[in-house]
């Protein structure tokens, strides 16, 4: 299933974009992107959480930023309060009006990470979440100037945020842009991103950092939190992932494209991961899915589904 590109407006009175979103009788799956930064809080709501290769449960408070172009849609199965509707709070914003926001104020630059990291989808902790949900509840009944405000308070409270969790894994799009003298992980992500579909040296990689193998090692897991195998191996699963959802090439052709030779270590590595197989991972992203959902309605000419299943 490819996302389908999803058209934001801005407000008259406003640079950036905002909804407030009662949902009734259930949030649907509808995978779409934008070219917009999303910021989402969900109350009175369960279900589950689709973000590019993420698949995941949430839960009454749930805080997440979005990066542009990053595919996503949440899909309930429950509310808190029966009595009362899902609710749903959006605040979109452009890379350039954050950008250029900046570019003028100093202090606004420990946002510039926070955004960055959000390419992969980000999942604040329930600690700032519950800090800041007061905050988000009530900008939807401010006066533009005050909503400006509280916007930014709230961007650099949730940069600050140490705890928050990436969700998605590392895809070729998240490569680091080289400068002209390019440091030494920007040399080696690069490098990576370009080639994980092949077998990676570690030998290889030192010589290009121009560092010993254990100072290589040692300066990769300072940078990336993660080990050289278990960096690629996400790197590979994430665009595997992405390949399932958006097109129908068999898993075996699917696993030898994004750099496994063997379908059995593919299927292990993939279910460890994402604690399914390729194929359960898949079905979620396709019609056939709806067949097999245990609640199905339509509604308003759109089909709402919801999907059951553990969190991986």
């Amino acid at each position: 299933m490819k996302p389908f590109l999803e058209k934001v407006v801005e407000a008259d009175d406003a640079s950036w974009s905002m909804v407030r979103a009662h949902r009734e009788p259930s949030i649907p799956f509808e995978w779409h992107h934008h070219p917009e930064f999303e910021l989402t809080l969900t109350t009175n709501s369960r279900g589950h959480r689709f973000v590019g290769d993420h698949v995941g449960t949430y839960d009454d408070g749930d805080l997440v930023l979005i990066g542009p172009s990053l595919p996503h849609t949440w899909s309930s199965s429950s509310k808190i309060n029966e009595t009362l509707p899902h609710m749903v709070m959006v605040i979109w914003f452009r890379r350039e009006w954050v950008h250029d926001l900046m570019a003028l104020v100093t202090e606004l630059r420990p946002i510039a990470a926070l955004l960055d990291r959000s390419s992969q989808g980000l999942r604040f902790s329930s600690k700032i979440a519950s800090r800041v949900r007061p905050a988000i509840e009530a900008i939807f009944d401010k006066s533009p100037a005050e909503r400006l405000l509280d916007l930014i308070s709230l961007l650099l409270t949730l940069a600050a945020d140490e705890a928050s969790v990436p969700l998605t894994a590392p895809t070729r799009s998240q490569a680091p842009t080289l400068d002209k003298s390019g440091s030494r992980i920007d040399r080696v992500l690069n490098y990576i991103h370009a080639n994980y579909h092949h077998d990676i040296k570690v030998g290889q990689l030192a010589s290009l950092a121009a560092l010993s193998t254990s100072a290589f090692h040692r300066m990769f897991l300072r940078h990336t939190r993660l080990t050289l195998s278990n960096y690629v191996t996400r790197l590979r699963i994430g665009e595997a992932c992405a390949r399932l959802i958006a097109d129908s090439s068999p898993v075996a052709v699917i696993a030898e494209r994004v750099g496994y030779r063997s379908l059995a270590n593919f299927g292990r590595q993939f279910k460890a991961l994402k604690g399914q197989t390729p194929r359960e991972y898949r079905k979620h992203f396709t019609p056939g899915a709806v067949a097999r959902s245990p609640t199905l309605a339509l509604g308003k000419g759109k089909l709402v589904i919801d999907l059951q299943g553990p969190d991986p």
